[in-house]
This record gives C-alpha cells, structure tokens and sequence, in this order.
C-alpha cells in the first residue's frame, strides 16, 4: 500500500475541526455523539464526518473483517451494526498516511445508511 500523494500533489484532501454537536444513529439507535468532530473534504468526494473514537458507543457496532484502501488516506477497517447483516457502516484508518494523520483515532459512518446530524457550534472566540 502506497500513497498517491507524490503522482498527485494538487489532491486535497482537508480535515477542518468543528464545535458542533454531531451525532451518528441508525433506526433510532445513537451509534456517536461528539462536538469534536472532523470534517473530511475531499476532492472528488462529499463531506464525510469523522468522530472520535470515544465518542463512538462501540457495543452496538461489531467489527467485520472486511478492509480497503484509499491511496490519500490509507487501509481502512469497518464495522457494521451489531446484530446485523452485510456490509460495514462505519470506518476508520487506524495508520492513516501521514498527510492526513489526525484522522487517526476518528470513525466515520456511511451517510446514506447511517443518519449523521450536525448541530450548533460554539463560538471559541477566536475569528480569522
């Protein structure tokens, strides 16, 4: 597994810290709730959300064996809904490459199959 970060430097991929409240739950069940949260904006690619690992209720999600790869990322790992069936709603990149190495330690859900709310932030008093 290798980055593809040297063939394409002009790929972005950018991590943007937010207050938030966000929260992550399938069929009514809360899957993670942070307000640290990671924005992941990446070419080619919708917002994606990012929690912190312990903001995330790991006794209802179980691990699945299954892996992929992202050449600006990294090796992925997933989990599906515990008790369930099929394909993974949820990921990390345990050894993310170095370009993007905040996202060790952060989860993220499908989007599509997981209902993922983004709440108010909190002014940190600090503006550009």
């Amino acid at each position: 597994m290798r980055s593809m970060y040297r063939e394409r430097p002009d790929y972005r991929v950018d991590l943007l810290s937010r207050t938030n409240v966000m929260t992550a739950s399938a069929d009514g069940v809360l899957l993670a709730r942070s307000d640290a949260c990671l924005i992941v904006d990446e070419q080619d690619h919708g917002l994606v959300v990012y929690f912190p690992r312990d903001a995330v209720d790991f006794s209802r999600l179980e691990a699945i064996g299954d892996r992929s790869v992202c050449p600006f990322k990294g090796e992925a790992v997933y989990w599906r809904v515990a008790g369930g069936d099929g394909d993974g709603v949820a990921w990390s990149y345990p050894e993310p490459f170095p370009q993007v190495a905040r996202l060790a330690g952060y989860v993220a859900f499908d989007q599509e199959r997981v209902d993922v709310t983004i709440g108010k932030g909190v002014f940190t008093g600090v503006r550009p």
